[in-house]
């Protein structure tokens, strides 16, 4: 049987969902590189699993697509913690890519405003609960590691985030109703 996505049809399914693709990866990334990455692994995976294609629209491309998509960026994200330490160890730095693309991408993700109510919301909280925020999640320390820091115990520490988050969220939930 003739693969459903061959290579005719290829180009025209890159045509009609990249853009979407990229906007979906560079919402949740915030990384226009890494962003521009995913979308071509999506796109190699979808080409190699294109036998397994058993829809005849383009909302059925959209939703094989998305699917593929949703693996690759959960494989990112489980790779993503490995790389960045395992970089920062050997002090390696990614090639940038040039200010109009990186523009370009932002666009279409729409990640400035985003990026905007998260500085306002960690602004409103208290030098305290950024400091746990920023032990914990920017840093990616361990709860043992955050409770040595703040000079607590790890079940303080773990309460401490889970507070801070949740100030967060009030933070972002609000900012978002104001707007």
């Amino acid at each position: 049987m003739e693969p459903r996505l061959g290579p005719s049809t290829f180009e025209q399914l890159w045509n009609a969902h990249a853009e979407r693709l990229l906007a979906f990866f560079a919402r949740r990334t915030l990384d226009p590189e890494v962003s521009l990455d995913l979308v071509a692994e999506t796109f190699a995976a979808a080409f190699v699993g294109r036998r397994r294609f058993r829809g005849s629209t383009s909302e059925d491309e959209a939703a094989f697509l998305h699917g593929i998509a949703r693996r690759q960026l959960a494989h990112w994200y489980r790779r993503a913690a490995v790389q960045r330490r395992a970089s920062a160890r050997l002090a390696l730095e990614r090639p940038l890519i040039d200010d109009e693309s990186y523009a370009r991408i932002e666009e279409l993700a729409r990640s400035a405003p985003q990026r905007e109510a998260v500085r306002a919301a960690l602004e409103a909280l208290d030098e305290q609960q950024r400091r746990v925020l920023r032990l914990r999640i920017v840093e990616e320390r361990g709860y043992a590691d955050v409770a040595a820091a703040l000079g607590t115990s790890e079940q303080t520490a773990r309460a401490r985030v889970s507070r801070a988050l949740r100030a967060l969220d009030r933070a972002l939930a609000a900012a978002e109703t104001s707007a």
